[in-house]
């Protein structure tokens, strides 16, 4: 017998996504006004490997006692001390505060080695100075802005300009309502979550990218069709495919979130917002947005054709 897959949708949904999309259009921009308000301030809770500061990641024989070891650090005096476990039972993460000169840096590390004690087995003992973690900061913004570039560039030679310039807009909705959020909440923002954030950018495109392309198929089919109507068309159809894979990467992220431990958090709930913020993107303002565009873009070949008319004897 022959195997035909699985059909979540038996038929072609007729949905018209452009029903609410003044609705949505405000709330994304009170999204990203939100998120712009935060950042300015309240900015962000920068982890150690933006902020500066200590990390030690150590390896004991037997399970550590977390809240035994906490306690203990807590009493040096070293300022915010972020313990938790590392992979392993027996493995810990230690992420401390900057200390300010490098010899004060050092210092805590000795004393931290001193509280511990030798039972302990020292992986990776790193000090991150402000200057490093500044680098840092610069270093992920111009990854984000290479991405977001190429991606533009990538649409606007593969679907035109107004496909790459709808597109970049609803990836800059989801990944500065990401980082929006980490301010807003006060979530650690580290390396892992710049990681997430590009990530976003890609997955948003994806949704986007697969659209475009059935709205260019249609466009053949369908000549004479309205444009808004099969902008909405080539949606319901792709809209199967969207539930399915996006579906199975909130499922994917879910666990993640919840099984993936204290040094996942962060990488997994900015993840699993992208995904969220992505589907919701690439609907209700990638569509709608190019929508407008080609409408203008009628509008003024239109307005430019009248005008030659008239000026002819």
């Amino acid at each position: 017998m022959m195997f035909r897959g699985i059909r979540l949708l038996r038929a072609v949904p007729k949905l018209d996504y452009f029903h609410f999309h003044k609705l949505c259009f405000a709330l994304s921009i009170f999204l990203c006004a939100a998120s712009v308000v935060s950042l300015t301030t309240r900015g962000l809770n920068f982890g150690v490997d933006f902020a500066g500061g200590i990390m030690i990641e150590a390896r004991k024989s037997t399970p550590v006692d977390l809240p035994d070891v906490r306690a203990k650090l807590n009493n040096l005096n070293l300022g915010d001390i972020s313990l938790q476990e590392f992979g392993a039972p027996t493995d810990i993460l230690i992420r401390v505060q900057s200390q300010g000169a490098e010899a004060a840096e050092m210092a805590a590390v000795q004393k931290i080695r001193e509280t511990l004690g030798t039972e302990y087995r020292y992986e990776r003992v790193e000090v991150v100075g402000p200057k490093v973690g500044a680098e840092l900061i610069r270093n992920g913004i111009l990854a984000v802005v290479l991405a977001l570039s190429g991606i533009m560039a990538y649409m606007a030679f593969r679907f035109g300009w107004r496909a790459g310039l709808s597109g970049v807009v609803a990836i800059l909705h989801d990944c500065l309502t990401t980082v929006g959020l980490f301010s807003v909440l006060d979530l650690q923002f580290d390396l892992n979550t710049v990681a997430a954030v590009v990530t976003i950018a890609g997955f948003s495109i994806n949704d986007t990218v697969v659209i475009d392309d059935r709205i260019r198929e249609n466009t053949r089919l369908y000549k004479s069709m309205d444009f808004r109507e099969l902008i909405n068309l080539s949606v319901n159809q792709t809209m199967a495919r969207t539930v399915m894979t996006n579906g199975l990467v909130l499922l994917a992220t879910l666990a993640l979130l919840i099984f993936g431990g204290p040094l996942l958090f962060g990488l997994a709930f900015a993840l699993l917002w992208g995904v969220i913020a992505g589907t919701y993107s690439t609907i209700y303002v990638a569509a709608p947005l190019e929508w407008y565009l080609a409408a203008r873009g009628r509008a003024h070949r239109a307005d430019g054709a009248a005008e030659e008319a008239a000026t002819r004897p």
